[in-house]
C-alpha cells in the first residue's frame, strides 16, 4: 500500500512541475500577432482523418476562390499539411507527429479538419486528442464559438478556455490500484485572466452588454471557485458590462428556456463545460455539423469544424456526402480573424442563403443529397451573385 501511494505521489509531482513550468511560460508570452504587418500570411490546411480530408478540401477550394488575387500577389500562402491522420499518429505514438507540429509552427493560422481521438475498445493506442495537443503546443487558449439564430432571438458567443480544466491532463490520469483511478483538473490565474479578458474585450468591441460565467463553483470549490473569482475581478475593469454567473447544470436548461435564453450574449466557461454547452447551443442553428470554431492564441490561431471525424461514413463509402458547412463556417471565421472582413461576410451570407433561405441543394449524408463538392460549388456560385 505504501509503495502505491509513493508511486502516485511521484506521478502527481511531475504533473505539478509541468503546470508550474507552463505558468512561467504564460508570464513571459509575447503579445498578439498583427496580421496586417506580415508580408505573407501562411494558412495551413490540415485535413485530419475520417471525413476530414473530404470536407476540408471543399473549404480550401472556397478560400482559394475568395483569396485568389491575394494568393497571386503573394500576400496569402496556403500550405497543405499531411500526416495528421489517426494511422500516422498511432504509428509514431504521438497526438501530433513531430514533423507535422514543425509544419504547423510555420503557419500563422490553421484550418483543421476533424481528427479521431481513440477511446477504449478502439484498435488504436491511448494517444491524446490531436485537438487538445494542438491547443497546448500552440497555446491556443481561447475556443470561440458563435451561435446566431435571429428568428429565435439568439446571438451568443462562447469563450471556452482551451488549455486547462478537465481536459488538459486527460491522458495523464492513472490507476492507483485496480479499484481507484484519478484524473486531474487544472486552473491557473494566468489561464483564467487571459480567457476572461478576451471575452470582455470582445463584448466591449462588439457592443455587448452582458457576460455570463458558467462553472460549478458551489461543488467544485477550489478550481471552479478560482475560475469564478478571477472572472469577477476582471469584470471590474469593464464597468459598462454586466456580469452574472450560472452553474453548468441549470445553464443547460436555461439555453432551451425561450424566455431566458435571449438574455444571454457572451459566455466564459472552463474547458469541459464549454464543450458541453456549445454542442447544445449548436443544435439551435442546425446541429454541430453546421457550426465552426476558432481557437485563438497570441501567435497562432486554428479554425475547425466542431464535429467528429465520422469514420463510419468512410467505412460505408459516404465520405463525399459529408456536410462541409461546419468547416466552411470555420473558414469564414479564419478570414475575419486575419482581416479579410469583406470576404468573411460574403462567405457567411452565402452560407445563410444556401442553408436557410434558398436551399437549392441539401446535404443528407447519403446519395439522396448533394456531395460536399457540389455544395461548395453552390456556395461559390452564390458568392458570385453577391459580388
Amino acid at each position: 500500500m505504501e509503495s502505491l501511494i509513493t508511486d502516485a505521489k511521484e506521478k502527481f509531482g511531475k504533473l505539478i512541475q509541468q503546470q508550474l513550468e507552463r505558468v512561467e511560460r504564460m508570464k513571459n508570452q509575447e503579445d498578439f500577432i498583427q496580421y496586417d504587418q506580415l508580408d505573407t500570411i501562411v494558412i495551413g490546411v490540415v485535413g485530419g482523418d475520417g471525413i476530414g480530408p473530404s470536407i476540408t478540401h471543399q473549404a480550401q477550394r472556397i478560400l482559394e476562390f475568395l483569396l485568389q488575387s491575394e494568393i497571386e500577389k503573394g500576400k496569402i500562402k496556403i500550405k497543405e499539411i499531411q500526416g495528421c491522420t489517426i494511422e500516422n499518429r498511432a504509428k509514431v505514438g504521438k497526438a501530433i507527429p513531430d514533423d507535422v507540429l514543425e509544419e504547423l509552427k510555420q503557419c500563422h493560422v490553421i484550418l483543421k479538419g476533424p481528427t479521431t481521438t481513440p477511446r477504449q475498445g478502439d484498435p488504436w493506442p491511448n494517444i491524446e486528442s490531436a485537438n487538445v495537443a494542438m491547443r497546448k503546443e500552440l497555446d491556443l487558449f481561447a475556443n470561440v464559438r458563435p451561435v446566431k439564430v435571429p428568428e429565435l432571438g439568439i446571438d451568443w458567443t462562447f469563450f471556452r478556455e482551451n488549455t486547462e480544466g478537465a481536459y488538459v491532463l486527460g491522458s495523464q490520469g492513472f490507476h492507483v490500484t485496480e479499484d481507484v483511478a484519478f484524473d486531474f483538473k487544472v486552473i491557473t490565474t494566468q489561464g483564467v485572466e487571459r480567457i476572461a479578458r478576451s471575452a470582455f474585450d470582445f463584448a466591449r468591441k462588439n457592443g455587448k452588454k452582458k457576460v455570463t460565467v458558467v462553472t460549478k463553483a458551489n461543488v467544485v470549490k477550489t478550481t471552479d471557485g478560482k475560475f469564478l473569482d478571477i472572472c469577477k475581478e476582471i469584470s471590474k475593469e469593464y464597468p459598462e458590462i454586466e456580469m452574472d454567473d450560472w452553474y453548468i447544470d441549470i445553464m443547460t436548461a436555461k439555453l432551451i428556456d425561450e424566455k431566458r435564453r435571449t438574455q444571454f450574449q457572451v459566455f466564459i466557461l472552463p474547458n469541459l463545460y464549454g464543450d458541453i454547452l456549445t454542442d447544445e447551443a449548436a443544435e439551435f442553428q442546425g446541429g454541430v455539423g453546421t457550426a465552426g470554431s476558432a481557437n485563438i492564441g497570441k501567435q497562432y490561431a486554428m479554425f475547425e469544424a466542431i464535429h467528429g471525424s465520422a469514420p463510419r461514413m468512410v467505412e460505408e463509402g459516404r465520405a463525399q456526402y459529408a456536410d462541409p458547412c461546419s468547416i466552411i463556417r470555420a473558414a469564414a471565421m479564419l478570414l475575419s480573424h486575419i482581416g479579410y472582413i469583406k470576404e468573411a461576410d460574403q462567405l457567411t451570407q452565402a452560407l445563410d442563403i444556401c442553408t436557410i433561405t434558398e436551399k437549392k441543394l441539401t446535404i443528407t449524408g447519403r446519395d439522396t443529397g448533394a456531395t460536399s463538392g457540389e455544395f461548395a460549388d453552390y456556395i461559390m456560385e452564390t458568392i458570385q451573385t453577391l459580388s
